[in-house]
């Protein structure tokens, strides 16, 4: 019953001797007596079955997920299942064995498996059922809590990254960073009683225990912070994002409320990036997050962040059309205030393809429908480049915008579409009288040239119905469509190509090397079959081609 309790409810799957471990634990006891530890044929053979080991991720699971649910939703038969959790795993991490690990002690050491679960998840069971047992077992395990194994193993995970510099030193993480980290109330409440402790004091990562409480989302653990008259509502943490901060990002709403009530507390205040709650709240796409802080006077809808990237800007890039209404209505945010690589928010939802954020930005007469960005690259370019059909139509819908226009390096829309394969797009384009077919770039790369270097045969097809292409049009070091195409293999584009007189098969590059040799050095054989027969092409070019392929 023990084992179909752990693998019911533990936060992730456990290994067989994670599970082993935990069954060997007597809570409360100082030391680990590993005599009590079972082996895996043991602990199946008690299960009778209701048990499985998952070979290839040696890991123990329960034999039909309705087991499961049927465990979960039966808590009588488990008893106190998080309590006694908490409980083992606290047990577990305060014996003789684990205190003994110094921290700069590998995190998978082999004689002691249950570490990591313990470390990790001890407080999520005991934020869900704690016990008196678990909450004296958590104050013992916090008499050393900086010089513990596990709160490296907790803090390594939290950060995202090895903070390993410095972990053979205290690490200046205390128990009531800890219990904020994990929203446990009631001994967040019990350390707040200490009379020595700096209830604003930053741990070794940089973080308050209110920081942690906000960025965790522990509401009620907040709420118990924010009593104590001496704590500091607005004290930054790392990289210098605040409570409210934290609190924005994630869309906690009724915490964000809390923190705002306190007068310290600046609602504009950035991180080290620049990034203010605001900015964070429209990121996400936290409606009603955003609500409350445009509410207020003291924040700025449209202040950037250091890259130059707006709320409008942000919300426009993730398309949060509910955001972008919210922002639009205030008269101080400017729709075409682009960020430090000159890209718009409607360059970004063009980029994007979200059509709804086009339609919204562009029923804005104000916003600037062919602004490009510091490359040259228009909205209608990014829509071309990346196939957004529905957002080339609405684009060259309106009389503002070039269908031709080129950004910094001579690359047009049609260029874009035809280099990327986007066959409707390029349909839509060769309608437009504007759009010159044959327009090379800088490097005399025309939108054929482009079709044929991938083998977009759908692309080459239309692009080839119009009188203005040359098919045999190179560019600067020489290469012709025919050339590309046969460098990648492309059969299809080959034939398409090779049926047009004005095309010479074996028209070499600069380097002399012609499509019969950039075929035979690729090893595209039937490329090589599809040129060595075509009517009338001499089989030695210019550079000798028979023998430089042999």
């Amino acid at each position: 019953m023990s084992a179909l309790m752990w693998i019911a409810h533990s936060e992730r799957p456990l290994k067989a001797d994670e599970l082993c471990h935990a069954l060997a634990v007597e809570i409360g006891s100082p030391s680990l007596n590993t005599d009590n530890v079972p082996s895996v044929g043991t602990v199946l053979v008690c299960c009778q079955g209701l048990v499985a080991v998952d070979k290839e991720a040696s890991t123990v699971r329960l034999i039909h997920i309705t087991l499961q649910e049927y465990l979960r939703a039966h808590s009588e038969l488990s008893g106190t299942a998080h309590s006694t959790m908490a409980e083992t795993c606290l047990s577990y991490l305060n014996s003789q064995q684990v205190r003994a690990l110094s921290t700069s002690t590998s995190l998978y050491h082999q004689g002691m498996p249950f570490i990591e679960y313990s470390s990790l998840y001890w407080g999520i069971h005991a934020r869900r059922d704690l016990s008196d047992c678990a909450k004296l077992l958590a104050l013992k395990l916090f008499d050393d809590y900086n010089n513990h194994i596990s709160t490296k193993i907790l803090l390594k995970t939290q950060m995202g990254y090895s903070y390993a510099v410095g972990f053979d030193k205290p690490l200046l993480f205390s128990g009531l960073h800890c219990a904020s980290l994990f929203g446990i109330v009631e001994i967040v409440a019990s350390l707040m009683g200490v009379e020595s402790f700096d209830i604003n004091q930053r741990d070794c990562v940089g973080n308050t225990p209110l920081v942690w409480a906000a960025c965790n989302g522990h509401e009620q653990a907040v709420r118990v912070l924010l009593e104590r008259d001496d704590v500091n509502p607005d004290k930054p943490g790392k990289f210098g994002r605040t409570p409210l901060w934290h609190a924005a990002k994630n869309g906690h709403v009724e915490m964000m409320e809390m923190l705002l009530g306190q007068d310290e507390v600046e609602p504009d205040k950035s991180d080290n990036d620049g990034r203010t709650p605001l900015w964070y709240a429209a990121w996400k796409g936290h409606e009603g997050g955003v609500k409350i802080l445009l509410e207020r006077d003291d924040v700025s809808p449209d202040k950037p962040d250091e890259d130059g990237k707006t709320p409008l800007w942000c919300a426009s890039w993730n398309g949060r059309e509910g955001v972008i209404k919210m922002l639009l209505e205030r008269g101080e945010v400017n729709p075409n205030k682009p960020d430090n690589d000159g890209r718009t928010p409607l360059w970004c939802a063009t980029w994007k393809g979200n059509e709804g954020v086009v339609k919204m930005l562009l029923g804005r007469g104000d916003v600037k429908p062919d602004e490009p960005d510091n490359d040259g690259e228009t909205p209608l370019w990014c829509a071309t480049w990346k196939g957004h059909e529905g957002v080339v139509k609405i684009l060259l819908e309106r009389d503002e915008v070039s269908p031709d226009k080129p950004d910094n390096r001579g690359r047009t829309p049609l260029y874009c579409a035809a280099w990327s394969g986007h066959g409707g797009v390029v349909k839509m384009l060769l309608e437009r009288n504007e759009v010159n077919p044959d327009k090379p770039d800088n490097r005399g790369r025309t939108p054929l040239w482009c079709a044929a270097w991938d083998g977009h045969e759908r692309a080459v097809g239309m692009l080839l119905g119009r009188d203005e292409v040359n098919p045999d049009k190179s560019d600067i070091d020489g290469r012709t469509p025919l050339w590309c195409a046969a460098r990648g293999g492309h059969e299809g584009v080959i034939k398409i190509l090779l049926g047009r007189d004005e095309v010479i098969p074996c028209k070499p590059d600069s380097y002399g090397r012609t499509p019969l040799g950039c075929a035979t050095l690729k090893g595209h054989e039937g490329a090589m079959k599809i040129l060595l027969e075509r009517s009338g092409a001499s089989l030695a070019g210019p550079d000798n081609d028979v023998p430089t392929s042999l």
